[in-house]
């Protein structure tokens, strides 16, 4: 099982997109898929009309085990299953924090689907949190959406100066850029800059479309409401280059 967070410091960058889109993309690739969204907003749930469980709720979450699973619902693609967020995540923290292993509940939470699927994303809230800390060793891959302006970089270079002081694998971060605009100067020059510094950027970027903000009145992934969109072509583009390179 691999699992892949879609995280970023800052909201607004297109990560809760990107998790949906690559989500059902691993599903239509074949393999089972979950996607557990993390963020109190539960805009992923929203996207796949799907209600959160009336007694689905953080301790559930943590508890684990079959208190978590029976709330893992079908969606209405193959393989591609969902955990659904509650509003009571927005104190998780709190009760993580008052825990044994803080830091590592989520990652010892996963141990009993290893054998269910082959790809777990999480869609997780934005900040560095005792939640993010979790995703952060729960996850083998963070991919990172990253817009190409200065205080999107900043953001960027301040997680991996985190991970160095916490003693985390920055090596697992993958950042990309996301929602480019190519008729902006500011945004080629970013993105010209950071290919000549040699950041591990993956090649593909997600563009700035007003199809992907559409999502909201599909109620479905980009990918298979309008597959042959320019930006669906560069959801299916960065997954692609994901397996090929890391999964």
């Amino acid at each position: 099982m691999t699992s892949i967070a879609l995280y970023s410091i800052k909201g607004g960058v297109g990560k809760t997109a990107a998790a949906v889109n690559l989500a059902y993309l691993a599903a239509e690739s074949g393999a089972p898929t979950l996607l557990i969204d993390l963020d109190p907003q539960s805009a992923a749930t929203f996207y796949f009309r799907i209600r959160t469980p009336k007694k689905h709720s953080q301790d559930r979450l943590i508890r684990g085990g079959k208190k978590m699973e029976k709330n893992i619902r079908e969606t209405d693609f193959p393989l591609l299953h969902l955990l659904p967020a509650d509003f009571s995540y927005r104190n998780l923290d709190i009760t993580l924090d008052g825990m044994k292993r803080s830091k590592k509940r989520l990652k010892e939470l996963l141990q009993s689907l290893k054998d269910e699927y082959r790809y777990v994303f999480f869609d997780c809230p934005p900040n560095i949190t005792l939640v993010s800390e979790n995703v952060f060793v729960a996850a083998d891959i963070i991919l990172l959406p990253v817009i190409p302006t200065i205080l999107s970089m900043r953001t960027y270079e301040t997680l991996l100066r985190f991970f160095s002081e916490s003693g985390l694998k920055a090596g697992k971060i993958r950042p990309y850029f996301s929602m480019v605009e190519k008729r902006k100067k500011m945004h080629g020059q970013m993105m010209e800059e950071t290919g000549t510094k040699g950041d591990p950027f993956l090649e593909n970027y997600i563009p700035y479309l007003s199809e992907v903000e559409k999502m909201g009145l599909y109620r479905a992934p980009l990918v298979y409401k309008k597959p042959a969109s320019v930006a669906a072509q560069a959801y299916r583009r960065l997954w692609e280059e994901l397996r090929e390179k890391e999964v």
